[in-house]
């Protein structure tokens, strides 16, 4: 007998959302270490008796806001837009499973109720980013407290951070799961029931370009343009993973001058963790989500160079735009912070943009992203043409 409660996510759909877990880890640790911090600064504030110490008091105090405001906002944003497509993806593969809830009488509120299982991938990142702070605070502190400059901050507890940090988003995220599969549950019963029809589509586009094999540079060219299209979503996240990387990376480098070997060795991990998991699953959905038009392209004997470059090669310019922004956007961070944040304080050393550190940074990148593009470009090679038209 279906039941409302067979739509519940399983265990295997929450482990695919890893990126979700990733992301708001990342977003909860360093938000955890730089409130903590500056709840523990409000202590001391007032001992700061005079201008030079005020001045450096305020530098921390801003720099940890600035942090958290940076870092946060953009994950959560991130984390947003990464639930929606888990969510739509979702609803996506199992649109006949809900075509017949609906039909046999429940509700669309009924149904998107048991949505809210996508908020406990927030919630396990949360948690996983909240304990790993507290981990690392001790060292955090003891790096903090080296300069002198302030009398040394004592860490303390503070449990309201894990309210704000891991109760309330794992609740706004449960919520927004909730509301937002019900606005996809919408459609009408028989739309549901029928399947998706972008696979129906892509084999009309692959027939039409086997009949006129005069127009094969335009057939991969305008499929090329159709992947993107089609898949919007993916293309941020593609973008957002050489972003990531292109910032933290260089930003590593010059944190250990502005600031220590500790905050630069966080920014490393983070952007490098951020990016390859971002990366790993657009391109990992994008060939799923493909492979139909791959097997077509196949059985009407389009070489495997040719499927690649047509379902992955139009997604190498966004990469290396999202590049160029991460490098920009760790500049203007930088100098902002160099220039506003610290300029009342003494000792601060100047900061110019690293072109060697660049250059090193896009030479790494390029190597990866091609290496991961030609592995997967075997992996398209694999799809299995009988199993794909068994479906």
């Amino acid at each position: 007998r279906l039941d409302g409660r067979d739509m519940v996510v399983g265990i295997k759909d929450i482990f695919k959302m890893i990126g979700i877990f990733v992301i708001s880890a990342c977003a909860v640790l360093v938000c955890t270490l730089f409130l903590n911090y500056n709840m523990d600064l409000k202590a001391i504030e007032s001992l700061m008796t005079n201008e030079l110490l005020r001045g450096y008091y305020d530098a921390l105090t801003m720099t940890g806001t600035v942090v958290c405001a940076v870092t946060g906002g953009c994950l959560l944003l991130t984390s947003v837009v990464m639930l929606v497509f888990y969510i739509k993806h979702y609803i996506d593969i199992h649109r006949r499973e809900l075509g017949i809830l609906k039909a046999l009488g429940y509700s669309n509120w009924r149904i998107a109720g048991t949505f809210w299982v996508f908020g406990l991938s927030i919630f396990v990142g949360t948690v996983i980013g909240y304990l790993g702070a507290h981990g690392v605070m001790p060292v955090f502190y003891s790096v903090q407290n080296e300069d002198h400059l302030i009398p040394e901050v004592v860490l303390h507890f503070h449990p309201l951070l894990a309210v704000y940090l891991v109760v309330l988003p794992t609740a706004f995220f449960a919520l927004l799961s909730v509301l937002y599969s019900y606005l996809k549950l919408k459609n009408p019963v028989l739309d549901l029931l029928r399947g998706k029809a972008e696979n129906r589509k892509a084999r009309r586009t692959v027939h039409r370009g086997h009949d006129n094999q005069d127009t094969d540079v335009p057939f991969l060219q305008e499929l090329r343009k159709n992947t993107l299209r089609q898949r919007k979503t993916l293309v941020f996240f593609i973008a957002f993973a050489s972003f990531c990387y292109s910032a933290m990376m260089q930003m590593s480098a010059s944190m250990k001058d502005l600031s220590s070997e500790l905050m630069g060795a966080m920014m490393l991990g983070i952007g490098i963790v951020l990016a390859w998991v971002t990366l790993f699953l657009a391109i990992t959905t994008v060939i799923n989500a493909n492979t139909k038009t791959i097997a077509m392209m196949r059985v009407f004997g389009y070489p495997l160079k040719e499927c690649s470059q047509a379902i992955l090669g139009g997604y190498r310019p966004v990469a290396y735009v999202g590049f160029a922004v991460g490098t920009v956007y760790q500049y203007a961070l930088l100098r902002i912070m160099v220039s506003i944040v610290f300029k009342d304080v003494e000792g601060v050393p100047e900061y110019s943009f690293d072109v060697p550190m660049c250059v090193i940074t896009l030479i790494s990148f390029a190597v990866i992203y091609e290496i991961i593009m030609y592995c997967y470009s075997m992996r398209i090679g694999k799809v299995s043409v009988k199993e794909v038209m068994l479906e």
